[in-house]
């Protein structure tokens, strides 16, 4: 397979510059059936979709390496990991957003995780995006959450996720990703995006809790230059329209 070359940071900053936003279809390996993927990469191939986000809290599926590759083959989107840990790593994908659970205290998804996948990562040429991971409270119990043994922060503390956005910004972070996390009641608030927007330089990725293109659009005008959704768009024919 020709390897295909993207610099996706350097996307992501010309595209905030001239204000185009993005939107990133985000695939967990364990909810994918391959004898599917045909359908749904077609859905994807078909919307508005520029990067195709793979990954989850929690993946015991053993197809990433399968699922990647007939990616690569049948799209023309950038494929990204987005990691639950480093066992989710694989040098078939264009990039990986190495996260620090900014809003967590557990040491674990903080450092410890990147200290495994650096040596890894150093094998491969995924371009490394630094990526400051804040969780945010949405109504109900996210696996992320669950998994990561952290609380979210409160979604009405703004100052609380203000400073720790700014926080991942200082460290050197390149992104910062407000979650609201898998299945989430709640999307992450607009005024929050909106505060953290207005106040920090880096690009701002939103996802968790949008599953429409309202919810897609009132995230762009708060701020927001690349929004993830899930598969809610697979068996929605009108998903796209509004």
């Amino acid at each position: 397979m020709q390897q295909r070359i993207f610099n996706i940071h350097q996307q992501i900053l010309e595209a905030k510059k001239e204000g185009r936003k993005l939107l990133a279809v985000l695939l967990d390996p364990d909810k994918i059936v391959l004898e599917n993927l045909d359908h749904l990469i077609d859905k994807i191939n078909q919307s508005p979709a520029t990067h195709i986000f793979v990954g989850g809290s929690i993946v015991q599926a053993t197809i990433l390496e399968d699922l990647i590759a007939q990616l690569k083959q049948k799209t023309k989107l950038p494929v990204v990991i987005f990691p639950g840990d480093p066992s989710q790593i694989s040098p078939q994908a264009d990039a990986i957003l190495f996260l620090s659970l900014l809003s967590g205290r557990n040491p674990d998804y903080l450092i410890e995780y990147q200290v495994q996948a650096a040596p890894i990562l150093k094998k491969t040429n995924l371009e490394v995006i630094s990526t400051g991971y804040i969780l945010i409270e949405s109504g109900n119990e996210t696996a992320v959450a669950r998994v990561s043994k952290t609380k979210p922060l409160n979604r009405e503390n703004f100052d609380l996720v203000l400073a720790t956005a700014q926080a991942g910004e200082m460290l050197g972070n390149k992104l910062v990703y407000l979650e609201a996390g898998s299945g989430a009641k709640n999307a992450v608030p607009l005024k929050m995006i909106q505060l953290i927007a207005q106040n920090i330089e880096i690009p701002i990725i939103v996802g968790g809790g949008i599953v429409d293109l309202h919810g897609i659009q009132n995230a762009y005008k708060a701020g927001a230059d690349l929004v993830v959704i899930g598969t809610a768009f697979e068996n929605d024919s009108h998903f796209f329209e509004s």
